[in-house]
C-alpha cells in the first residue's frame, strides 16, 4: 500500500462550496472534527444542506452564525437536532429508515459532500465505517467527494461497512473518543416491571430486535435463562455483551447470517465498541438489508421491541412527534413492527410508560393534534406497559380500547373510561 497522506480537517472541507448537500456520519461515528472545521466556515457558506440521521457528540447545529449558512434536512432527529429541525433553519423528511439510501442512490437527494468517521485503512488499503454503516455506505458510494475522519479509537467492524482509500477524496487523522450513550441511569421501578413483562413475551429461539433507551436494555437482562436467541437488529448496545458472552445469544436458529449477530450501527459505552472491534460474529450491515421486511421475517419468531410517545385508544401509535414537534423519527419502527408481523411465531412490541414523568398519560383518547402516526392501528399487535400486557391483532375499536385501558395507569383509567363512553356508547347514528 502506497505512503498515505493526511492533511487538516480545515484543508479537507474548503471543498464544500455555497448551495451544497453535506451529508454527516451518525450515531457513534459523527465525525465532531469535520463538523466543527466546517461551521467554522460558516461566513464564507450558504445555502448548504446538511443531511444526517441520529448525531451523537459535542456539536452545537443551533449557533446562530450557523443557521443563516447551513440548513438542516434530517432525516431523524436527535438531542442536538432538535432545536434546529424545529425552526426556521430546518426541517423532517419522514421515511421508513430502511429506504433512506434510495434517497441518494435514485438521486432523490444527490449526495456533494459525505463527511464521516473511519478506521485505519488495513494492509490493504480498506477502512470500516466502524460503529455506523446503516446510510452511510449508500452516501459514501454516491456521494461527489468524500472526506474521512481517520480514527483509531474507531472499531474494525465486518459486514458492509469496508471502504477502500481510494474511495476517500480527503484523509483527515484525529484521534478522539467514540461519542458514548449509557442508559443504565434511566432505571426505575416502571422500567424495570416494563423490561420484566417484555421479555415474558420471549421465546426461547427467538429473533430479537431492539430499539434504543432503558426499556430494552432492561428487557435484556431478564432473559439470561433464555436460550437459542437471535440477534438482527437495527441497532444495538452493551446489554446484548452477557447473552452473548454467556451464549443466550447464539443465532443458532436464524435462517440468515446464522450465527452471526447483525445490525445496521451500535451506540453504546466504549465496552460495546471494543466488543464489535474485529468481532467476526457481529456482521454491521447496511440498513436497507437489515431493516428489508423480505429479509426480517424469514428468521424464526421475531421479537420487534419499539417504543412510542403515546397511544390513542383505537391503537395509533405516535413515535417521532409531541403535537407539531419533531422530537424524532420513523426510524426502523414500521420496518421491523411489520417484519416481525410476517415472521413465523414473530411478536412485534410496543413498550412504553403508562404515563410521562409530569404524570401525563401516555395511553390517550386521541392523539395530541399535529402528532404523527408511526405504527398504524392495522399494523400494532403486542402493547406493554408497567401495567400489563394487551395484544390488539384482530381486536374490533371497542375491543382494543378497553384492552388498552386496562394497562393505563390507574390515575387515568376514568378519564380514559369517560372518552370510551363518549366515543362508543354515547354515538348518534350519522348518516353520509
Amino acid at each position: 500500500m502506497t505512503e498515505l497522506t493526511y492533511i487538516t480537517a480545515e484543508e479537507a472541507v474548503k471543498c464544500i462550496k455555497p448551495g451544497n448537500r453535506v451529508f454527516i456520519h451518525g450515531s457513534a461515528a459523527t465525525p465532531i472534527c469535520l463538523i466543527d472545521a466546517m461551521q467554522n466556515r460558516h461566513n464564507e457558506l450558504y445555502n448548504v444542506e446538511l443531511v444526517s440521521i441520529t448525531t451523537l457528540g459535542d456539536v452545537d447545529f443551533n449557533h446562530p452564525g450557523c443557521r443563516e449558512s447551513f440548513y438542516f434536512n434530517s432525516l431523524f432527529v436527535s438531542a442536538v437536532t432538535r432545536g434546529v429541525v424545529n425552526s426556521d433553519n430546518g426541517d423532517y423528511v419522514p421515511i421508513f429508515l430502511s429506504q433512506i439510501p434510495q434517497l441518494f442512490r435514485k438521486n432523490i437527494l444527490p449526495i456533494d459532500v459525505a463527511l464521516i468517521q473511519v478506521s485505519p485503512p488495513d494492509d490493504h488499503g480498506f477502512c470500516s465505517l466502524g460503529t455506523s454503516v446503516d446510510i452511510a455506505r449508500a452516501a459514501v458510494e454516491t456521494a461527489k467527494h468524500v472526506i474521512a475522519q481517520v480514527n483509531p479509537l474507531m472499531p474494525r467492524t465486518h459486514g458492509d461497512g469496508f471502504i477502500h482509500i481510494r474511495k476517500i477524496d480527503a484523509l483527515v487523522w484525529h484521534v478522539a473518543e467514540l461519542p458514548e450513550v449509557d442508559y443504565s441511569f434511566e432505571v426505575n421501578d416502571v422500567v424495570k416491571k416494563i423490561g420484566y413483562n417484555v421479555a415474558s413475551l420471549v421465546e426461547d429461539g427467538a429473533t430479537l430486535q431492539l430499539g434504543i433507551g432503558s426499556i430494552p436494555d432492561q428487557v435484556l437482562k431478564n432473559l439470561s435463562n433464555h436460550k437459542n436467541l437471535g440477534l438482527h437488529s437495527e441497532m444495538f448496545s452493551d446489554g446484548i455483551i452477557p447473552l452473548i458472552e454467556s451464549g443466550v445469544i447464539n443465532n443458532s436458529l436464524k435462517k440468515l447470517n446464522t450465527r452471526h449477530s447483525v445490525t445496521a450501527f451500535l451506540i453504546g459505552t466504549r465496552k460495546i465498541y471494543d466488543f464489535v472491534n474485529d468481532n467476526p460474529a457481529v456482521r454491521v450491515m447496511e440498513i436497507n438489508y437489515v431493516n428489508d421486511t423480505s429479509i426480517i421475517r424469514q428468521n424464526p419468531r421475531v421479537t420487534a421491541i419499539n417504543s412510542a410517545i403515546e397511544i390513542d385508544l383505537t391503537g395509533q401509535v405516535c413515535s417521532d412527534s409531541i403535537g407539531t414537534y419533531q422530537y424524532s423519527g420513523i426510524g426502523g419502527q414500521m420496518d421491523f413492527i411489520h417484519g416481525a408481523s410476517l415472521s413465523e411465531g414473530g411478536k412485534p412490541i410496543i413498550a412504553l410508560p403508562s404515563q410521562t414523568n409530569k404524570g401525563i398519560s401516555r395511553i390517550t383518547p386521541f392523539l395530541k393534534e399535529g402528532a404523527g402516526v408511526v405504527t398504524t392501528r392495522g399494523h400494532v399487535h403486542w402493547v406493554v406497559t408497567e401495567y400489563g400486557i394487551v395484544d390488539l391483532f384482530g381486536k374490533s375499536l371497542k375491543q382494543r380500547a378497553k384492552a388498552l385501558i386496562e394497562i393505563a395507569h390507574p390515575d387515568h383509567r376514568e378519564m380514559l373510561d369517560m372518552a370510551f363512553y363518549n366515543r362508543f356508547e354515547n354515538k348518534q347514528i350519522v348518516q353520509a
